[in-house]
């Protein structure tokens, strides 16, 4: 794949960019702040972006927002997201298909890290297991208000399944499915989003449990 990589440190970015191509990755463009990662996207127009949550000017949240800006120009241009610290309201804002966060000390799992990049590229969503610990570990017990039904509905979601699917599943109907869903949501205290977010995060909570 063609990778753009944004990252301010030198020495991290230079050995991102190594093992990206370690695993046969061409890194189209490697820069250090959030305006040459708007440019080099706009060049290259790369298979995934990996970018950093804070880059300069600022070292706030750049970098997230011109990934996310460019996917607005770019709908579906997946981007893993690496921070040194978990940022559960980034998590529950941008979290969606063909979005991965992760912390830079995963980047020392190699093969994690690697299937990573490939698995935002293909459409998927990756988070980082103590993103999810931390972002779940303040609601006590979440799952346990689920009725029976709507653990299994849960469970399907959680395999990726359609509404559709999920119906034919459990022989019910999928506006059935739905409802369930909807009470899944609402009982999960799942924040305002559009539903595919919702979605997303249900199926963190479900993985926890």
């Amino acid at each position: 794949m063609r990778v753009v990589l944004a990252e301010d440190s030198v020495l991290l970015r230079e050995g991102l960019a190594g093992l990206l191509e370690r695993f046969g990755h061409t890194v189209a463009a490697a820069v250090g702040d959030a305006p040459a990662l708007t440019a080099a996207v706009t060049e290259h127009e790369p298979d995934i972006v990996v970018t950093d949550v804070r880059m300069p000017p600022g070292f706030t949240d750049e970098g997230l927002r011109a990934a996310f800006a460019l996917r607005a120009v770019r709908p579906g241009l997946p981007v893993l997201i690496l921070s040194q610290y978990v940022q559960q309201a980034y998590v529950a804002e941008i979290m969606g298909p063909g979005v991965g966060y992760l912390l830079k000390d995963r980047i020392g799992h190699v093969r994690e890290f690697a299937d990573a990049v490939e698995g935002v590229a293909a459409g998927g969503t990756v988070v980082d297991p103590e993103v999810v610990r931390q972002l779940l570990a303040h609601r006590r017990d979440p799952l346990l208000r689920l009725t029976p039904r709507e653990r299994e509905v849960l469970a399907l979601i959680a395999e990726g399944r359609s509404n559709a699917a999920v119906a034919r599943s459990l022989v019910v109907t999928e506006a059935a499915v739905a409802k369930h869903i909807a009470n899944i949501f609402a009982k999960l205290d799942l924040p305002p989003a559009g539903d595919d977010h919702r979605r997303v995060l249900a199926v963190l909570a479900y993985l926890r449990g």
